[in-house]
């Protein structure tokens, strides 16, 4: 049987623009062929659910397609299991459901984020949803201890290496971790880091995330400004090829078995996606060959 860390693989793309309903949404499923192509292993789609994953997998032969993630406020637990056993049972082995509480700015619903995750498990189970199929996105150690005992491994949302050391420490030798780490493809420390902040300014609104950093050792003044110089070369990748394989390495080096890579371009606002960045994608399927 295969195992989540050989369907995966160690590099995937990390979009939101690859949802089916999306701006760019008719052109998903021939770029998601041609990411097979390339060599990725695994697509995750941004704040997504079953559905959205359908079409990518319909469209290529064995490419891996997640939810990165889909929300538990969103979708009842019952509905999601249903959905999941109809996919896999015409595309088995091809889908991985992502799971995350998200953020109480962002969801109404929004309480007690570990136990309300602890109980959406439970409706799974009772779906018959295996748990190694399941990944969640685990910041702090209870939820990591929670991906551990009761999931296939760990999906971490804008995190350092440093991050993913305490991680793979909690998680042990066998789960999956899979953390998302942003690339800016520019060489111009200046103009890098200011696609970096612009992008990365929504996050820093977000307590999940900063609380998250201020673990990591980071203050409220790497907070300031979009982020300080540090912050943005913790969580970027940025420069020229090999900086930028350096920096995915350092990913791998501190435990991650994959590293899903999200393409940050000029102008780009998070939550909002624009046009899919192929060519971005295609020259970083280079730096990771």
């Amino acid at each position: 049987m295969v195992t989540l860390q050989e369907s995966v693989g160690r590099y995937g793309i990390w979009s939101s623009g690859l949802r089916s309903d999306g701006p760019a949404g008719g052109e998903a499923p021939e770029a998601a062929a041609e990411l097979e192509e390339l060599g990725f292993g695994a697509v995750w789609l941004g704040m997504s659910g079953v559905e959205h994953a359908e079409p990518l997998i319909e469209a290529t032969s064995r490419l891996t397609v997640a939810t990165g993630i889909l929300s538990i406020w969103q979708y009842e637990a019952a509905d999601t299991a249903a959905r999941f056993l109809r996919l896999d049972s015409e595309h088995p082995g091809r889908f991985v459901l992502g799971l995350g509480a998200s953020h109480a700015k962002l969801a109404s619903q929004y309480r007690r984020p570990y136990s309300s995750m602890a109980e959406y498990l439970d409706g799974l189970d009772e779906g018959k949803v295996p748990a190694g199929r399941i990944v969640l996105a685990a910041l702090g150690p209870k939820m990591l201890e929670l991906s551990r005992d009761r999931a296939g491994g760990a999906h971490p949302y804008l995190v350092t290496p440093e991050h993913t050391a305490q991680a793979r420490e909690i998680l042990g030798a066998g789960p999956l971790l899979a953390p998302e780490l942003k690339v800016v493809l520019d060489t111009d420390p200046e103009t890098a880091r200011t696609t970096a902040r612009d992008y990365l300014a929504m996050y820093l609104t977000l307590p999940n995330y900063t609380n998250s950093f201020l673990r990591l050792g980071f203050t409220e003044d790497d907070f300031l400004n979009g982020g300080s110089d540090r912050l943005i070369d913790a969580v970027y990748a940025w420069g020229d090829d090999a900086r930028i394989k350096s920096r995915i390495d350092e990913f791998h080096a501190a435990g991650a078995d994959h590293v899903a890579l999200q393409i940050v371009t000029p102008g780009s606002t998070a939550g909002a996606p624009g046009a899919l960045p192929r060519a971005e994608w295609r020259r970083l399927a280079e730096v990771v060959a």
